[in-house]
């Protein structure tokens, strides 16, 4: 019972702060904008002003320490190497590696205190078992969730590949330039691929290199075709070759990959139909087949 009430205590306590962030968000981010213009071309405020509001001068403190938190528990993890992960399932600009780390601890921190509560009726072996499951699976189930996503998405980009490729091609023979077939790309497309093409146009934009830009690309996807597709693009602006003929042979290697990538998934898929087949199917089917014969065996000899 006293579990209960305390549970209720922080859930209630997180609802007054979220009703209040939301109450005060308009008022502090029209005073956000005044402190911005107000002190343009001059020196920052320092912070923790008064006017702050309780995200900046507790959530974000807390943020913190709940990330180092988190990476103590995982030395082998990096900020780094957390937002390359991020990156590559397509939320880093959705949350931080500070957040995400943040997230991690805290939601072990309520598995914790959930798994105690419900293994607390079977003693103390119970509630420490409890608490240990739970927070590891608080802990470990979003970057199970991350690693999905970035599958996920990076199986839709390498499908979504030749036709852009095809695109990019017939855009380049018609005339345009590579950064203007890249705009025409997300015009014509959606998904992923278009996001990572638009991210490397505007790069291009503000005076990135193309070699540079498109490396970062291949970093953040991870995806062997859309290596290749870079390399051959690098390789092409360094010996002055024609981009047309290149970006139709990667759309046809890419478009074979592709196949492959279906064919063997095909093959992989009787395989994996075995086990849910043997454990569920089988026995009814013995079960209706079998049944009356043992049924009938069994009134003979009984």
């Amino acid at each position: 019972m006293t579990l209960l009430l305390v549970l209720a205590v922080f859930c209630l306590a997180g609802a007054a702060f979220l009703v209040g962030e939301i109450v005060t968000a308009p008022s502090r981010q029209r005073y956000v904008s005044v402190r911005r213009a107000a002190t343009y071309g001059k020196m920052e405020l320092p912070s923790g002003t008064p006017n702050e509001g309780l995200r900046e001068r507790v959530v974000a403190p807390l943020s913190e320490v709940l990330s180092k938190w988190a990476l103590k528990i995982n030395p082998r993890s990096s900020k780094d190497s957390v937002g390359r992960r991020l990156m590559a399932a397509g939320v880093g600009y959705k949350i931080s590696p500070t957040g995400y780390l943040a997230l991690k601890a805290l939601l072990a921190l309520v598995g914790c205190f959930v798994g105690a509560m419900l293994g607390a009726s079977k003693g103390v072996s119970g509630l420490i078992l409890g608490a240990l499951m739970a927070g590891a699976l608080g802990f470990l189930g979003p970057d199970y969730a991350l690693t999905l996503k970035a599958r996920s998405r990076k199986e839709r980009i390498r499908a979504d590949l030749p036709d852009a490729l095809d695109l990019l091609a017939v855009s380049v023979e018609a005339g345009l330039g590579f950064d203007a077939s890249l705009a025409k790309l997300g015009e014509y497309m959606e998904g992923p691929l278009a996001g990572e093409f638009a991210l490397t146009l505007s790069e291009m934009r503000i005076g990135e290199s193309r070699s540079e830009a498109l490396k970062r690309m291949s970093e953040r996807v991870d995806a062997p075709e859309l290596s290749a597709f870079t390399r051959a693009i690098i390789q092409a602006d360094q010996l002055g070759t024609t981009l047309g003929r290149i970006l139709r042979v990667q759309a046809a290697d890419a478009r074979l990959r592709r196949q492959a990538a279906a064919e063997e998934r095909a093959m992989k898929a009787p395989i994996k139909m075995l086990f849910p087949t043997v454990l569920f199917i089988f026995p009814a089917m013995f079960l209706v087949i079998l049944g009356p014969a043992i049924l009938n065996v069994q009134k003979i000899f009984g």
